[in-house]
């Protein structure tokens, strides 16, 4: 089996404890040797400021290549773009460009009236300065918020073109899933080689859930049944890693050289299910010798 190319996305820490979390979950993934990390926004811009001195730290002391969530929600163009300044001068020319989630308690997204009004807007304005690598979203799954699948398609087509390179996928429970949507990308004209599938290790199957469910991810039932009995037998960890590589391997072995995955800030399981798939640590002459 051919061994993937890999990503983890990290999310800011808002306490001291939280901060050593994050910090050991990129002390025991760095080795893995990841093509990137990216860190991400929270809901309504709530993490703007720790997902910049986040980033800015991880360039300068982690040597792994940083991207940084940039979103639309609550501020100006000039605002936003003055995030984006802030990242290049300090070496981070990766962005994951995003529309971004609402405020919690709010109606919907609602933008600024001096603001960008969607992700292409966005993509398109960080593309004319020629400084960033730009990544999006993309869902294997309907985007709650998009009238049909096919919009959604169309949609993702859209910011490719409009400058992004390489699009992460919302994560998903069965490779079908996700080669049902390359087909369909294929069939809209997007070079299926920039779809990146998102992968969730499952740490806690009830938050696992109840992501899910609000963001329009398909759950299969053998997939709930499983982690209930799993549940009541204390065997969570054990399913997940199992049903998690098996994932990965189905998507190797469909075509896929590239994965991303979704940390929460706890390594030991991503860290296990790449293990499995012979991604292991790399180590340099120098701590052999």
């Amino acid at each position: 089996m051919q061994r993937p190319a890999i990503s983890f996305e990290f999310f800011p820490p808002k306490n001291i404890e939280a901060t050593f979390r994050l910090w050991d979950a990129v002390q025991v993934l760095a080795p893995l040797a990841p093509r990137f990390v990216s860190v991400t926004y929270g809901a309504g811009g709530t993490t703007r400021d720790l997902t910049r001195d986040v980033v800015a730290t991880l360039h300068k002391h982690s040597g792994l290549r940083t991207a940084a969530h940039l979103t639309c929600v609550n501020a100006t163009r000039a605002e936003t773009l003055a995030i984006a300044d802030a990242f290049a001068e300090a070496g981070v020319t990766d962005i994951v460009s995003l529309r971004g989630d609402p405020p919690k308690g709010s109606n919907g997204f609602e933008p600024h009236p001096e603001g960008f009004a969607n992700s292409i807007e966005l993509i398109e304005a960080l593309a004319e300065t020629g400084k960033f690598t730009q990544r999006v979203g993309a869902y294997p799954d309907p985007h709650p918020e998009a009238a049909s699948q096919q919009a959604s398609i169309e949609w993702l087509k859209r910011k490719l073109d409009a400058g992004a390179t390489e699009a992460l996928t919302q994560f998903f429970f069965e490779a079908d899933t996700f080669f049902r949507f390359r087909d369909d990308c294929a069939k809209a004209g997007i070079d299926t080689a920039k779809l990146v599938p998102g992968i969730l290790p499952i740490e806690n199957w009830n938050g696992a859930r109840r992501f899910a469910e609000s963001c329009g991810t398909y759950i299969p039932a053998w997939v709930s049944d499983a982690f209930e009995k799993a549940q009541r037998d204390g065997r969570e960890d054990l399913l997940a890693t199992a049903i998690c590589s098996e994932l990965c391997t189905n998507l190797i072995e469909g075509g896929v050289d590239k994965l991303h995955f979704y940390t929460l800030n706890r390594p030991e399981l991503t860290r296990d299910v790449c293990f499995a798939l012979g991604v292991t640590p790399e180590v340099s002459l120098e701590q052999v010798a």
